[in-house]
């Protein structure tokens, strides 16, 4: 970066922010100032395509129009908006965040990056957007796109997640950032990522940036930036039981904490070694619920992909033959009618399994 002067890097900025206004992306989230909806847009483009957000954004923000909204809204609530957006942490971080919102700051989020810091949920790229985006201040970003943006455009040969080489993006995206048009600026460096230079098939020629650009001029666009060595993606079985009772079928909401948290779903077990799927499935409801079971045929299999790993359930109809009343009057578990499920935040494999029971049904 000490190579560039003053004048280049402004040019820079300059060129960036002409190319966008020709060519930047209508989104809703781009039509407000206002923080807590650029904060929900942020927080929902966490490891998200901007079209898979685009009608969840609109959703959310129908049902939570503001900070005080959202933070009066019952949790079970939240989740039943979110489902099937993924990575649920962040929803419950969003709901946490408002409240301390409206507890600390009377409702309107802070301007500054360290109180935003404070906030479940926000790191130091999310706050820099939305100050950026809802102040206009100066403040740096360092999403996934802007990282690439940034490893090409310095030709940074090294692995962008470890520490010393995101220390040095940081450093290059806050000198990088203009003093004024910052609100257009962001924008625009986050749209020259996701439209342009991509990570498969960089569009050099079209870039406004290119005659800047190291990677371009060296012919390293495409193997830049370096990734990290993948390992196997870990895949794992459970059984699933589908436990019908009286017209009913069993559902359980998971702790808070943790995958998935706070979504309702179908009992599920992993079999521990030398153990069948139908031993697990009948351990699982008997240290669950207290529930012993008559586990019927295997109705089907239903495969899902996370982030780091990937499941198969194996689909077992079940029907209780008795229940502990030590289990009785708890509030995490529920026999309902399935075609009563769609009131309840399910997961996506849940909401799959759904699917199958009420074609059986």
């Amino acid at each position: 970066m000490s190579r560039l002067k003053r004048r280049e890097i402004e040019q820079m900025q300059q060129r960036l922010v002409r190319w966008y206004r020709t060519h930047g992306r209508a989104l809703p989230w781009r039509e407000t100032r206002d923080p807590y909806r650029i904060w929900v847009s942020e927080i929902m483009l966490q490891q998200t395509q901007v079209q898979t957000v685009i009608p969840y954004y609109e959703r959310f923000l129908a049902a939570f129009p503001t900070v005080r909204s959202l933070a009066r809204a019952p949790l079970q609530k939240v989740l039943m908006i979110w489902a099937g957006l993924g990575y649920y942490a962040r929803a419950r971080n969003l709901h946490r965040g408002t409240r301390l919102v409206v507890s600390r700051w009377n409702g309107r989020l802070p301007e500054s990056r360290k109180e935003l810091l404070q906030i479940p949920g926000i790191g130091r790229s999310t706050a820099g957007a939305i100050v950026s985006l809802a102040y206009d201040r100066p403040a740096p970003i360092l999403d996934g796109n802007v990282k690439r943006v940034l490893c090409r455009l310095f030709a940074v040969r090294r692995d962008p997640a470890k520490p010393a080489v995101l220390k040095r993006l940081w450093s290059l995206s806050e000198a990088l950032t203009p003093g004024t048009e910052v609100h257009t600026y962001t924008q625009a460096v986050m749209d020259l990522g996701a439209t342009i230079c991509t990570p498969a098939d960089p569009r050099c020629r079209v870039c406004p940036l290119h005659t800047d650009c190291q990677a371009f001029r060296r012919g390293l666009q495409h193997r830049i930036p370096v990734r990290a060595r993948k390992e196997p993606t870990p895949h794992y079985e459970y059984a699933l039981g589908i436990v019908r009772h009286r017209g009913r079928v069993l559902i359980r909401r998971r702790p808070e904490k943790g995958l998935l948290g706070g979504l309702w779903g179908y009992p599920n077990y992993r079999p521990r070694p030398k153990e069948s799927l139908t031993d697990a499935l009948c351990r699982g409801l008997r240290a669950e619920f207290g529930l012993a079971i008559k586990s019927g045929e295997k109705t089907g299999t239903v495969r899902h992909a996370y982030t780091h790993f990937k499941i198969t359930l194996h689909l077992f109809e079940s029907a209780p033959l008795r229940a502990s009343k030590s289990h009785a009057g708890r509030d995490d578990w529920k026999w309902v009618y399935p075609s009563r499920l769609k009131d309840y935040p399910l997961a996506a494999s849940d909401r799959k399994v759904t699917e199958r029971l009420l074609e059986r049904h």
